[in-house]
């Protein structure tokens, strides 16, 4: 696999040669993933390796989740006694607790990408996301591309390997480290475990069996106490005042939740409010709002048994501003300046329960 680029100049990140401007039909990204999946966990792991040379300084990009975390985590331990240095850097800014405390609990050491002098590393490796997925990605051009999303097109790699089949990046960096032989550390099995875990939601998303199996082989290795932590930190004590407005302002009609949270510094802290709610008993949905910035943002909470969150969400907010999601969970970012004056100036959990009203059927 790894000669289907060799032959070339090394490419840019739009997939066209560097120097050589008449290779212009190199493979696409799915076609070298393809011939990836093709070769066993041994072969790939060498395939990747020879990528780099010991006098290498390789960064890892990410967009900061705990699967990506975990991931990039497991591929700098693998890579870390083979390269001169090795560094972690993400393009989101880390605003979920939970990914605060899996950083700092597991001691992952990362970076703010925009802060990275990028001319001082000679190789990029690209975890769990793809060029196409923001334009600070698309500014770098990587050796290697390592995820499980849906290959995009418009770019290329040396390296691709992406298995859209598994439920976490996290399961695919553990192969790596299995077939090269090295045992995770308590930190970095807790680490892909609750990468696992969090990208397939305790498998009730999409999953293989190579999850299951890493799943239940790295179990042993974790740390349980300090996986409860990262699960269970949710709130910020500057942010314990939001649960009690959302109490305040709560109305419930017809099995229904309803919450205004007005203007929040954080508009997880809804996402956190609402998945609380869903605890109570009898209640099909839970709709919980807030401003943030210049935005309204609403989460759609339900138990998806003939009900849809990201089709009402969609139905109530989608000509207005980005809305939808899956049948459990939808979210809407509706920007202020497209609701009416007055509904903004007043707006309150009855004027939330109005809009959703409207279009439930």
């Amino acid at each position: 696999m790894s000669s289907i680029t060799d032959k070339h100049n090394q490419p840019d990140n739009k997939g066209r040669c560097q120097e050589d401007k008449t290779c212009a039909y190199l493979p696409s990204p799915e076609q070298i993933a393809r011939s990836t999946r093709r070769l066993s966990n041994r072969e790939r792991l060498r395939t990747f390796l020879q990528i780099f040379k010991k006098d290498d300084r390789v960064l890892i990009v990410i967009v900061a989740d705990p699967d990506s975390m975990a991931s990039a985590y497991a591929i700098k331990r693998l890579l870390g006694r083979r390269v001169e240095d090795i560094v972690i850097a993400h393009q989101n800014e880390i605003m979920r607790v939970n990914n605060i405390a899996m950083m700092e609990l597991l001691k992952i050491p990362m970076q703010r990408l925009r802060s990275i002098k990028k001319e001082s590393f000679t190789k990029f490796i690209l975890m769990d996301s793809q060029p196409t997925h923001h334009p600070d990605l698309a500014a770098i051009t990587y050796s290697a591309v390592i995820d499980h999303h849906p290959a995009t097109e418009g770019w290329i790699a040396k390296f691709i390997d992406i298995r859209p089949e598994y439920g976490a990046t996290s399961t695919m960096a553990f192969e790596y480290l299995k077939a090269s032989k090295i045992k995770p550390s308590v930190a970095l099995a807790t680490s892909l475990f609750y990468g696992i875990k969090s990208d397939t939601q305790n498998f009730t998303k999409k999953a293989t069996q190579s999850d299951i199996l890493c799943f239940q082989y790295i179990f042993k290795g974790i740390n349980q106490q300090l996986l409860n932590k990262i699960e269970t930190s949710d709130i910020r004590r500057s942010e314990l005042k939001y649960l009690r407005l959302a109490f305040d302002g709560i109305k419930v009609s017809k099995h229904r939740i309803y919450s205004h949270i007005e203007k929040v510094t954080n508009p997880d802290i809804l996402v956190v409010v609402a998945d609380f709610l869903t605890h109570v008993h009898d209640v099909g949905w839970v709709i919980v709002s807030g401003v943030y910035g210049d935005k309204l943002v609403v989460i759609f909470r339900c138990d998806g048994y003939k009900k849809d969150a990201g089709k009402l969400a969609a139905r109530v907010f989608g000509e207005i501003g980005p809305a939808g999601g899956h049948k459990e969970s939808a979210r809407a970012e509706v920007p202020l300046k497209n609701l009416p004056d007055a509904i903004i100036q007043k707006f309150t959990t009855s004027t939330l329960q109005r809009m959703i009203l409207k279009h439930l059927k």
